[in-house]
Order: structure tokens, then sequence, then C-alpha cells
């Protein structure tokens, strides 16, 4: 410990030291980045210009859509940085901007996954009181208590992991990741370890049950739906949700709970990518293409901005679902 500096600097992980893969990468990670903005940036816009879009189910879904371009925001552009300049380095106030914006903004997504989920419950199971429940000041109180706990999680998860001092500043990840950072310390961070062990299972179990709740209720009502159409409308109410979901979870569960057996720098790398990088670039598409209403309002949208439709939806024979 005598020998101990204080790390002001970090080296993050580059994807290749190749110039041609380096250039690759950039130009990959900028169309990918691109492509996340602009869908989620188009959804946004369409749910607020359209009056038909005003309710409580693509409120939460503009919140979803500004949790992916905060998750995104925080980690790519960084990572093309690196590839253009050839620079690896991040300052110590960069990566801690860099953990707080992403466990703020993947906190936020699993929020508004459980609300959604919650929303869909009360739409298909309680229909004649969703507008009791589901009004705009208890919309508003969810948005803000999801907001608020995803900051407040983000704030002491960061203030958590850099009160520890760190032995090295090499981080063997593309960006700043807790559990990389966890091993870089100087200290036992066992204390961290369990922070995050018991918010996992605390926090990731209570929206984990939440929403098989509300989804074991939801298929219990629509099976009882004696109406084959009828039934088809209400799952298809659901399943730009479902998809969501299963991408996010799957993605951030082979992330942080694959066997160690199955950790190298390249599966990392991968992991990583696929956690940060791809619900945030599908998410608006999977909404655009499965929900009908987003559809037509996005063609309207464009038609009314640009004079012709830039996206060609089928729209034909669209019957709305009014739930």
């Amino acid at each position: 410990m005598g020998n101990q500096t204080t790390v002001t600097e970090f080296f993050l992980l580059g994807f290749s030291d190749l110039p041609e893969l380096q250039i690759l990468h950039f130009v990959v990670f900028l169309l990918i980045y691109s492509a996340s903005l602009v869908g989620n940036s188009l959804l946004i816009l369409t749910v607020v210009q359209n009056q038909s879009l005003h309710s409580p189910m693509y409120f939460f879904l503009v919140n979803l859509s500004l949790s992916d371009v905060c998750l995104t925001t925080a980690t790519v552009p960084k990572s093309m940085a690196i590839s253009w300049t050839n620079s690896k380095l991040i300052s110590f106030s960069g990566c801690v901007i860099q953990v707080f914006f992403v466990v703020t903004g993947a906190g936020a997504e699993l929020t508004f996954l459980t609300v959604m989920a919650y929303d869909r419950y009360v739409a298909i199971c309680r229909p004649l009181q969703y507008t009791i429940i589901m009004n705009w000041d208890a919309c508003v109180h969810m948005m803000a208590a999801s907001w608020i706990s995803s900051i407040m999680n983000g704030i002491i998860h960061t203030a958590n992991t850099f009160r520890l001092p760190f032995c090295t500043s090499s981080i063997k990840q593309f960006f700043c990741d807790i559990p990389q950072l966890l091993t870089m310390s100087c200290t036992d961070a066992t204390a961290n370890v369990i922070l995050l062990l018991l918010e996992a299972v605390v926090l990731c179990s209570f929206c984990f049950f939440l929403i098989l709740a509300s989804y074991g209720f939801i298929f219990f009502t629509v099976f009882k739906i004696q109406s084959v159409n009828a039934r088809s409308k209400a799952f298809s109410t659901c399943t730009p949700h479902l998809t969501v979901l299963c991408l996010f979870l799957s993605t951030t569960i082979f992330s942080y709970m694959r066997p160690r057996s199955m950790s190298s720098v390249a599966i990392d790398l991968l992991a990583a990518v696929l956690y940060s990088v791809l619900p945030p670039l599908l998410n608006p598409v999977i909404y655009s293409l499965r929900n009908k209403e987003i559809q037509m309002a996005m063609q309207k949208m464009l038609k009314k901005l640009f004079g012709f439709c830039l996206i060609n939806f089928p729209v034909k024979r669209i019957q709305w679902i009014r739930i």
C-alpha cells in the first residue's frame, strides 16, 4: 500500500489495434448509434405530435425511448472516439459520468418495462376501471418514481464504486463497467459485491415478480375470451412489450449472470455490446413494426413533414385496437 498511486485516468479496451478494423468499428458503431438516435427520436416525436397516441402506454413508451438514448449515448460515442483517434484514455471524471448514466439508463429501462407490464394488466384485466386507475396523475407519479429511483440507484452505485482506490488503470471493457472496476480495486470490494447482489435480489426480483404476475393475470383473462379475433387483438397489444422485455432480460442475463467458464475478453465485449447497444437499437423498430397505431401515426407525420412517406408499412386492413 505504500507504493499505491492515485489513479486519475483509465484506459478502455479497444475492439482492435489494426487501423482497418478500427475504421470498420467506427463506421459500424456510427451507423448503429445514428439508427438508434433516429429511431428513438422518431418514435418520441410521433407520440408527442399525434393526439390519438396520448395515452398511458405511449407515455411510458416515450420514457423507455429516453432511457434507451441515455444508455447508448453513455457508451457508444466514447468507443467511436477510441477507434477514430486511437486514444483509449478516459478521464476519471469521464469514467464516473459513464458509470452513472449506464446504471441510470439500465435501471430506468427495467422500471419502465415493469410499469408498462402493469399498464397492460389494467387495460386487459380491468378495462372498465382503466381510466380511473391509470389516470394522468398516477402516470406522472409512476414516471417520476421510476426516474428518481433510477437516478438514486446510479448515484449510490457510482459513489460506492469510486470511493475505492484502484491499483491499475486498464479496464478490460469498451466502457467503464462496475464489475470490471471492482476487480481493479486495491482493497477488498466485498461490500460493493454484496450491494450489487442485494440489489439484484431485491429490485430485479421485485420487478420480475410484478411482470410475471401481470402477464399471469393477462394470460388467464385472455384465454377465457371466447372470440378468437378478440383474443388475438388483446395479445397484439402485449406483443411489442413482451418482445422488448425478452430482449432486455436475455442480453442483461447473458452479460452479468453467465458462468465464469464462458468469460473471456472477446465474449465480455460481445456481451457488453448486446446489453448496451442492441436493445436501444431494436426497441423502436419492434414497436414500429408490431404496433399498427404507431405505424399509421408515423406515416402521417412523415407525410406532413416531408410530403411523402419514407417508411412503407403494410397498413391495409388495419383494425384499430382500443383497450
